[in-house]
């Protein structure tokens, strides 16, 4: 125990004290939220990858798919790294960087509303991004109730106060810098910790051969006749586990807090080293982590997984797969996963208090703001949004150990998981296409935002009204972002042709020369 609250005071000193370094970059709003836009390479893929990998990756997603598809959970991890880190830096990285600069936008709302010289399109932008980032927020806290319980004994909602005064600290001293430079060295824990966790597990199996042969002769008719289904190339359901892929890997390209971070990248050198490193960091997090997943089936025996399992709760499989390692990989587990929370959640309220200061407050409600007021008021809705998560999260929790069925409490559990969906399906069509193609309208994007966020809104509350493959939200979620990309062509072709002056001066910056032109390097 002393061992693991020594760690514990270790991490959190740091953090605060990185917080403190960092007040020098958190004077105006340019340096606040986006670090003065000369964040280098490591800081900028760290800061991605750990935006991306969560408690809810490793202790919910990585047990309940690795329960559901066995090892061919992996492919999730692959997905996210190839096509949610490597694609997403090589195809938004360079043009999100260049024209964000040149339309001096800080958020996605702000780049929408100057991209196609609309304030209605940034008031809804942030609008949906304040909807539906704050409940994805609140379930960062879910994936650590059972650690914590299990390493300390301490109850859980102790855990959310004090993650929640510790991250709001360092955010609101130090802004995106002090959020970087932590999320750097939260990388660094992650990557060490996902190594040793795995290593232990497969030897506590006998070994990785073993394990699989172990995994080769679990059954269970219920999903699948097929012999040895759950240590095979696709698993008992390809279909299914495409959308999960699909939407865990493809979403990132429309979530405000993932596109934010090409914002502030400092160089051309700086994007190619960042591809590589952000793709490394996701196979070794992601890919680790559903690897993990996919053993869970040889802890069977365990009661905990077997009532988890019967509850459809499977948060309880991968600390039960970690209870009986050594006093210090449990510690370094608890360590990992408040760092993979932590950076999650410090980059989520980032994102929500700069979108309603910039995009909602700023010009519309209050008329002249300064630039010292801006940052106030974002570090006053930074502690707004991460009190309004905390006790979303202990409600829950309540709610959750009296076993009320509470309606209220399901919807917001159903939030949680279509938060993805709405948000990818509503920006990721729109904003890649206003990046590339001119004839982008701003219909186009009205009908992106309301097709994405309506049909993820329905689905939550009238889901037995949707075909039997669109019922669960993960596949629902799928299906918005692809149909986006579809939805947005046609309709720009079929609505009125944007001013030609205001997207020559919108591409005009690609075109300007540096030792080439810029859409093929920054310098």
């Amino acid at each position: 125990m002393f061992i693991k609250i020594l760690m514990l005071v270790l991490f959190f000193g740091v953090m605060i004290g990185v917080g403190i370094y960092c007040r020098r970059h958190a004077t105006d709003v340019r340096g606040f939220v986006l670090g003065g836009r000369s964040v280098g390479p490591w800081l900028t893929a760290f800061a991605y990858g750990t935006s991306y990998f969560s408690a809810v990756i490793f202790i919910g997603y990585a047990g309940q798919f690795g329960w559901k598809y066995g090892i061919a959970s992996t492919w999730i991890g692959l997905g996210n790294a190839f096509i949610g880190s490597l694609l997403a830096w090589v195809i938004l990285g360079r043009r999100t960087r260049i024209m964000t600069q040149h339309l001096d936008s800080s958020t996605m709302p702000e780049f929408f509303g100057k991209r196609f010289d609309s304030k209605g399109l940034k008031i809804g932008a942030s609008i949906i991004t304040f909807i539906f980032l704050i409940p994805y927020t609140a379930s960062l806290y879910n994936g650590l109730s059972r650690l914590f319980e299990m390493a300390f004994g301490i109850p859980y909602i102790w855990c959310i106060v004090a993650m929640s005064i510790l991250t709001g600290i360092y955010v609101i001293a130090g802004g995106y810098m002090a959020t970087a430079i932590n999320d750097f060295i939260q990388g660094i824990i992650m990557i060490i910790g996902i190594i040793a966790v795995l290593a232990a597990v497969l030897s506590s199996q006998g070994g990785f051969m073993e394990a699989l042969n172990g995994l080769a002769s679990v059954t269970d008719e219920s999903v699948s006749t097929t012999p040895g289904v759950f240590n095979s190339f696709f698993g008992p359901d390809p279909l299914n586990l495409f959308g999960v892929v699909i939407l865990t890997s493809l979403g990132t390209w429309g979530l405000p807090q993932m596109v934010q971070k090409f914002y502030a990248i400092k160089s051309e050198k700086d994007i190619k080293k960042g591809t590589i490193i952000s793709t490394l960091f996701a196979v070794v997090v992601a890919g680790g982590c559903y690897f993990l997943g996919g053993f869970g089936r040889l802890f069977s025996d365990n009661p905990d997984v077997v009532a988890a399992v019967s509850q459809n709760n499977y948060d309880a499989i991968i600390p039960a797969m970690l209870s009986t390692l050594p006093e210090i990989l449990i510690a370094l587990v608890v360590i990992l996963v408040l760092s993979a929370s932590m950076s999650t959640l410090s980059s989520l309220v980032i994102a929500s208090s700069s979108t309603l200061t910039i995009d909602l407050l700023k010009d519309n409600i209050i008329k002249k703001m300064t630039e010292k007021k801006q940052v106030l008021i974002i570090r006053v809705f930074i502690v707004i949004f991460i009190l309004i998560s905390a006790l979303i999260a202990i409600y829950q929790y309540q709610e959750s150990m009296n076993n009320s069925g509470n309606e209220a409490v399901k919807y917001i559990a159903q939030l949680m998981g279509v938060s993805w969906g709405a948000l990818a399906g509503a920006f990721l069509a729109p904003f890649l296409y206003g990046l590339y193609w001119k004839k982008t309208t701003k219909l186009a994007c009205w009908v992106s935002f309301i097709f994405g966020a309506g049909v993820m809104l329905l689905n939550m509350f009238f889901r037995s009204a949707f075909p039997a493959f669109l019922q669960s939200p993960i596949n629902c979620g799928a299906f918005v972002m692809l149909a986006g990309l579809v939805i947005v062509p046609i309709v720009s072709l079929l609505s009125p042709k944007p001013q030609k002056e205001l997207v020559d001066s919108a591409f005009a910056c690609y075109e300007k020369k540096v030792s080439a032109a810029q859409k093929n390097s920054l310098d």
